[in-house]
């Protein structure tokens, strides 16, 4: 296949080495300092072994040079879909998907969703519509990322542990074309099941995700140190608990106990989570599309959410402060 990677971050670029690695051919859309290093010197992954990959790609900060291709990943973060979509057009020919790979509840949730709500439109994460006016529907399938990676330095990724994207479409029927992206993945050695219920598995991923993050970005504890906490692991489950609520209003069936999904996060052991990565960086938060838009959904369903209000609350003024000052702020030791 002909793919191309909007966004050669950490997971973009994991992706991007991987794929181009077992014979894809792939192009990367990347900026700053990364992208003259990419150009410079390759994309480099260090696996989790240790091994070494240099991927040789076109790199590119114009979308409109990569040409039509047959996938393009979604590489960026949630808050920043809405800058590229009116370029996307670009790489669309008559049959080109698009894979969004971000984490939380993504801007498609309540299309082809069958109930209710059908066709909503979450202004937490598509406020002003651009995304779903610029990206046509059909075109969309969907992933659910687990592999935590890191960019150590321009054009180098680190792959810290993971390996699996769960695969679907957003309708969460079994098609030709999702069984082809799966193969394509499990071809660069990933774990790529075709899931039948994206929704659920979004949700036990996102349980995480609104609780863990905040909170370390927040207090600078990795989620080892959080979850054995016993303060903020009481407020782990409480936040947690709310999304549940939420989540069962929109008929999600939670397979685990909220118990087991925090002793998973504790397992995980020393690890700072993306967000708090970002705060040390100097980098705007993905707080809307992990918390806000729970809590939209909470306000759609009628649930009270007290405990996601105030974290929220708390991490973006947080972010807002660090993105007003062009600050950073880190844990310095002594």
């Amino acid at each position: 296949m002909k793919i191309c990677v909007v966004g050669a971050g950490a997971i973009g670029g994991l992706l991007a080495v991987k794929l181009h690695h077992s014979g894809e051919e792939v192009s990367v859309i990347a900026r700053g300092p990364h992208l003259k290093a990419i150009k410079d010197n390759g994309l480099r992954l260090i696996e989790e072994n240790g091994n070494q990959i240099v991927a040789r790609v076109l790199a590119t900060d114009q979308i409109s040079a990569a040409g039509p291709q047959d996938l393009v990943i979604l590489g960026l973060k949630a808050h920043h879909v809405e800058a590229v979509v009116a370029d996307l057009a670009h790489l669309y020919g008559p049959d080109t998907m698009v894979l969004t790979a971000q984490n939380g509840i993504p801007w498609w949730y309540f299309f082809r969703h069958g109930g209710p709500y059908e066709g909503r439109q979450l202004k937490s994460v598509d406020p002003s519509g651009t995304i779903a006016a610029q990206i046509p529907i059909a075109r969309v399938v969907g992933t659910i990322v687990y592999p935590a990676a890191q960019i150590i330095q321009p054009g180098i990724i680190k792959h810290l542990e993971g390996n699996r994207f769960s695969l679907a479409e957003i309708d969460n029927s079994e098609t030709p074309r999702i069984r082809m992206v799966a193969e394509a993945f499990r071809k660069a050695g990933f774990k790529a099941p075709v899931v039948s219920d994206i929704r659920g598995e979004i949700w036990t991923k996102l349980w995480g995700n609104l609780s863990f993050n905040p909170i370390s970005a927040l207090t600078h504890a990795t989620l080892e140190n959080l979850c054995r906490f016993p303060l903020t692991r009481a407020l782990v489950v409480e936040m947690m608990r709310e999304a549940q609520h939420i989540g069962e209003a929109l008929g999600i069936r939670f397979r685990i106990s909220i118990d087991k999904r925090v002793a998973g996060g504790e397992a995980v052991g020393p690890h700072k989570t993306s967000m708090l990565q970002d705060i040390e960086a100097g980098r705007a938060i993905e707080a809307d599309a992990l918390l806000g838009s729970v809590i939209e959904l909470g306000r759609i369903t009628s649930i009270a959410t007290p405990h996601l209000d105030s974290v929220y609350a708390l991490v973006k003024l947080l972010n807002h402060t660090l993105q007003e000052q062009h600050g950073r702020l880190a844990v310095d030791t002594f």
